[in-house]
């Protein structure tokens, strides 16, 4: 955290994003890009600040976040009703070129309730994948690797004509946490 204070970014979860950018380069100017569990914004941050404000974004989280270029927040639970309405509002008429997942539950340390929790946000950010990317879109989502995780990554390879699971050097060594970076939309 304190690199990343010192880089001026939110979070040290900016480097994953970068690491993984570096090595798919999903970052397009004039792109639209929704921003699922966005807090503190550190991603959002990278994306507007790597496209020099070329970008439109659609954040949101539970937990507010400070405004940055090119953003727009939405404050609200994705896994409610209001929230997903809000978002398509704010999306509107656009096609979106980027859907980036980096939501997680709040951890209790018991496996056996954290993994379906985490599985249900990755599985509910794949879904609504299919209701927002325009053809050829792209989606960066967070994943704890566990029981679901195979079944996830095949529905994903149903949905993409690419899918890689990456693991950022930024991730801590003994965290299952990966990435899952699916590419060109199929409709």
């Amino acid at each position: 955290m304190q690199r990343a204070r010192r880089d001026g970014w939110r979070s040290r979860a900016v480097y994953k994003l970068e690491q993984i950018e570096q090595k798919e380069r999903l970052l397009k100017p004039d792109m639209v890009c929704v921003d699922l569990g966005a807090a503190p914004g550190s991603w959002s941050q990278y994306v507007s600040e790597k496209l020099k404000g070329k970008v439109r974004i659609i954040a949101v989280d539970i937990v507010p976040i400070d405004s940055l270029p090119s953003v727009e927040f939405i404050q609200g639970d994705f896994t409610d009703d209001e929230t997903l309405a809000a978002l398509r509002a704010g999306i509107g008429d656009a096609s979106v070129d980027l859907v980036m997942s980096d939501m997680a539950p709040n951890i209790t340390g018991n496996r056996a309730v954290d993994q379906p929790r985490s599985m249900y946000l990755a599985e509910l950010a794949l879904d609504y994948c299919g209701q927002v990317l325009g053809p050829g879109g792209n989606f960066v989502c967070k994943l704890f690797q566990g029981e679901g995780t195979d079944a996830y990554i095949s529905a994903a390879r149903n949905m993409f004509e690419r899918v890689k699971v990456i693991k950022p050097k930024a991730s801590r060594p003994g965290s299952r946490e990966v990435y899952l970076v699916a590419r060109n939309y199929q409709l």
